[in-house]
C-alpha cells in the first residue's frame, strides 16, 4: 500500500507491457539513449566527438540518479537540463558534449514519438487479437438462428455468427485507421529552437547535407524512415490528436460490442466468462452480473472523453510553440493508451469465454416465430387460390389477439388459430413446415463465411498477446 494516489489504469486495469511502455524508467532511458546516438552521429559527421565519450555515453544508458535528477530539478526548474546535468555526473567525460546542438524537445517529443509507436503498435496487436478472437466465435455460430432486433424489439431472425460479424466489422476499420496513423508517424529529429537547424547550421559550418544526413541517421536509429519536413520546435501536435481519436474509435467499439452482450445475457442468450469462485453481488448470492462487459463500457466512456483534449491543444499552439501542451499531454496521453489496452484485453478475455445458451435461444426465437411467419403464411395462401387482402386481415387480427392474450399473460395457439381459419385452406402440419428457423435468417451464414475470408489475410500470425486477466 501506499499513501500516495496511484492511476487505478496502471494498477489495476492496464497490461505490464503497456505500462512499461509509459514508465519513467522507459522515458528516461530513452532520453539517455537518444543522447547517446545524437553524439555518436555528430562524431561520425565531423563534430569534435570523440570516440570514448561516445561510449561512455552508452555505458550509462541505465544507471538514472533519480534523486539527483529530483534535486536538481528543483534548483533549476527544468527537468530536461536537470537530466543533462544527472547524465553528465554518470559520463563525466562526455558531459561538455551531451545534448550538443539541441534542444529540450529533441529528446522530449523524439522519446514520445518512439514511446506512442511502440504503444500503438501493441494496441494494433491487441485489435488483431480481438478480431481473432471473434473470428473463431463467428465461425462457430455462424449458422446459429437467433432473434433480431431493431429499435430493440423483436425482428427478422439473423444468426449469432452474424451478429459477431458486426462487431469484427467495426474493429476493422478501427485497425484500418491504427495503420493509416502508424503509417504516418514520423521523426522530429534534431531541428533547433523554432526548427530551423540554425545551431546546426553554426556547428556543420553552414553544411544542410550533413545536417539532413544527421536527422535521417538518427531516425533510422529509432525505427523511423523520415522526419517531418518542416516543424517548429515540437512535432505537429496533429499527430496527438489522430492517435486519441483511433484510441476512442476503438473504444466505442468494443462500447458497442459490449453493451450488445449486456443486453444478450439479460435474456440469457449468451454470457460472459464467470468464476467457479466468482461473486455476483455481496447482497444477491444468486447474480451473474456481466461485470468484465460493463467495465468495458466504463473504460471505454472515460477513454472517449479524451480526444477533446488533444484536439483543442493542437488547435491552440503558439506559432512554432508553447508550453501549455506539456501538463495535459502527460496526463492524457498516457492514460488514453493504458485504458484502450485495458478494453481490448478485457473484450478478448470475453470473447474468449463467452457461452451461448443454444436452448434459450431457441425457445425464445420459436416464441416469436409465428409472427414472423406470417408473410410467408400469407404468401402461401394467396398461391392457394386466396386474397390477398382478406387474407393479411385475418392474420391481423389473429396476431393482434395473441399479443392481447401475451400482455394478459394468457397463452395464444396462432398458428393453430390460422389452420383454424378455413380462409388460409393450410393444415397445422403444413403451417408447422414453414417455421425451421433457418428458413427466416437469409444469407447469414453466407455473409459470415464470405467476410471471414476476406479478413483472414489481416489476422494471421501470432500476435503474442496475454489477455488472462484478473477480473
Amino acid at each position: 500500500m501506499t499513501d500516495r494516489f496511484e492511476s487505478p489504469l496502471a494498477t489495476r486495469y492496464a497490461s505490464q507491457r503497456m505500462t512499461s511502455l509509459f514508465s519513467q524508467d522507459n522515458r528516461y532511458r530513452t532520453w539517455r539513449l537518444l543522447w547517446a546516438v545524437l553524439a555518436r552521429t555528430e562524431m561520425e559527421l565531423g563534430l569534435p566527438i570523440s570516440e570514448e565519450q561516445v561510449n561512455e555515453l552508452f555505458a550509462h544508458i541505465d544507471d538514472i540518479d533519480y534523486e539527483a535528477v529530483r534535486q536538481r530539478e528543483k534548483e533549476v526548474r527544468h527537468d530536461v537540463m536537470a537530466h543533462v546535468w544527472a547524465y553528465g555526473k554518470a559520463a563525466p567525460s562526455a558531459s561538455g558534449i551531451i545534448h550538443l546542438g539541441a534542444t529540450s524537445c529533441y529528446v522530449t517529443d523524439n522519446a514520445d514519438l518512439i514511446i506512442y509507436r511502440d504503444a500503438l503498435s501493441l494496441i494494433r496487436d491487441e485489435t488483431v487479437e480481438l478480431m481473432k478472437c471473434l473470428s473463431v466465435f463467428a465461425e462457430r455460430y455462424k449458422d446459429l438462428p437467433v432473434l433480431g432486433y431493431t429499435h430493440y424489439q423483436p425482428a427478422q431472425p439473423v444468426t449469432v455468427g452474424k451478429r459477431a460479424s458486426l462487431w469484427i466489422q467495426d474493429i476493422l476499420e478501427d485497425l484500418t485507421e491504427t495503420d493509416q496513423v502508424l503509417g504516418g508517424m514520423k521523426f522530429l529529429g534534431s531541428r533547433g529552437a523554432t526548427g530551423t537547424e540554425a545551431s546546426y547550421m553554426e556547428l556543420f559550418d553552414g553544411d544542410g547535407g550533413k545536417i539532413d544526413e544527421m536527422n535521417s541517421r538518427i531516425a533510422k536509429q529509432f525505427g523511423f524512415s523520415e522526419c517531418y519536413p518542416v516543424c517548429g520546435q515540437t512535432y505537429p501536435r496533429k499527430l496527438d490528436s489522430r492517435i486519441l481519436n483511433v484510441l476512442s474509435d476503438i473504444a466505442q467499439s468494443c462500447y458497442k460490442m459490449a453493451q450488445d452482450i449486456r443486453l444478450l445475457q439479460h435474456d440469457r442468450f449468451i454470457e460472459e466468462p464467470f468464476g467457479e469462485d466468482q461473486i455476483g453481488s455481496s447482497a444477491m448470492a444468486y447474480k451473474r452480473n456481466p461485470m468484465r462487459c460493463e467495465r468495458i463500457c466504463s473504460l471505454a466512456r472515460y477513454l472517449m472523453t479524451l480526444p477533446a483534449d488533444a484536439s483543442m491543444t493542437a488547435a491552440t499552439q503558439f506559432l512554432e510553440r508553447t508550453l501549455d501542451d506539456s501538463a495535459g499531454r502527460r496526463i492524457v496521453i498516457p492514460e488514453a493508451f493504458l485504458c484502450a489496452d485495458a478494453v481490448l484485453r478485457l473484450a478478448c478475455s470475453v470473447i474468449s469465454g463467452l457461452t451461448v445458451n443454444e436452448k434459450v435461444i431457441d425457445r425464445t426465437l420459436r416464441e416469436y416465430l409465428p409472427f414472423m411467419a406470417t408473410e410467408n403464411i400469407l404468401m402461401e395462401g394467396v398461391r392457394r387460390g386466396g386474397d390477398r387482402q382478406e387474407l393479411h386481415e385475418h392474420i391481423r387480427r389473429h396476431s393482434m389477439e395473441a399479443v392481447r392474450a401475451r400482455n394478459d399473460g394468457k397463452e395464444y395457439d396462432l398458428l393453430g388459430a390460422i389452420a383454424d381459419d378455413d380462409v388460409f385452406r393450410m393444415t397445422r402440419e403444413e403451417l408447422a413446415d414453414v417455421l425451421d428457423p433457418a428458413l427466416f435468417t437469409g444469407r447469414s451464414s453466407e455473409q459470415v463465411t464470405a467476410f471471414l475470408d476476406k479478413i483472414k489475410p489481416l489476422i494471421s500470425g501470432d500476435t503474442d498477446i496475454d489477455y488472462d486477466i484478473e477480473v
